[in-house]
């Protein structure tokens, strides 16, 4: 059996949103918590599938598998303190609260100055202005880059970009967007209303600029995605091409803001 450990899980650079070594050396500790768990939800699984080869009950227990990381990971986020880098008041409840028909999740993508080290606040603009470049800030600016550039390659006119996922039953469903232009203007206003209705400050909002931001599915769609995904780990002869399948759907279908 192979054995899980700290360098399986690369830390994200999304999650690296300092500049200083040592504060990132900190983040990718992480890692090994991510390897304890999976080494455990790991044993369980074996354990458990190895009782059936029935489909519908092997994806039963692939979905209280999630149910169980999800809660692990939720409950890590409470006792966390906070998070590095500018932005609105930290949450652990965002880690179980359900992503629905009416609160589709946004991020933004390109130049985000809140992720820049030491960037000060630039109310005319909206923005985040100066400090030093991050891990954070560097990837989704690049990430920008290659979303603009999806729109040039795809002759994309308008400001959304749908993305099709084909399942392995030949269905297409509808994933994620790109959306961009007045319609990415559009979004940051509805970001700021719904922060502003949890009771937080909205003051320091980063929505100026030229914005780009990914939306997710819309729930029927999202759970159609979800389900292809735990049938194909669910199936007991799952091969490394079903494995990797499975990983986009999950991508594509998350549950949780």
């Amino acid at each position: 059996m192979t054995t899980i450990t700290a360098d399986l899980f690369p830390t994200s650079p999304l999650a690296l949103r300092t500049a200083d070594p040592a504060k990132q050396a900190r983040v990718r500790l992480f890692a090994a918590e991510q390897a304890t768990a999976a080494a455990t939800v790991r044993d369980i699984l074996l354990k458990t599938l190895a009782a059936t080869r029935n489909l519908a009950e092997r994806q039963a227990v692939m979905r209280t598998a999630h149910q169980e990381v999800t809660t692990w990971r939720y409950t890590l986020a409470a006792r966390a303190t906070g998070r590095l880098g500018t932005g609105i008041a930290y949450s652990a409840e965002r880690f179980r609260t359900p992503i629905t028909a009416s609160t589709t999740n946004y991020d933004r993508l390109g130049p985000v100055g809140r992720l820049r080290d030491g960037a000060t606040w630039d109310g005319p603009s909206h923005t985040y202005r100066g400090g030093t470049a991050t891990p954070a800030y560097d990837a989704m600016a690049t990430y920008g880059k290659e979303a603009a550039a999806r729109f040039a390659s795809e002759d994309i006119e308008g400001d959304v970009l749908q993305n099709w996922v084909e399942l392995p039953d030949g269905r297409r469903v509808a994933g994620n967007r790109i959306i961009r232009g007045e319609a990415a203007h559009t979004i940051g206003a509805e970001l700021e209303a719904r922060v502003a209705a949890r009771g937080l400050d909205v003051s320091r909002m980063e929505t100026g600029g030229d914005p780009m931001y990914t939306a997710t599915p819309d729930p029927a769609n999202s759970d159609t995605l979800f389900a292809a995904a735990l049938q194909l780990l669910a199936d007991p002869d799952l091969t490394p091409a079903d494995f990797v399948t499975a990983r986009y759907l999950l991508f594509q279908a998350p549950r949780t803001k």
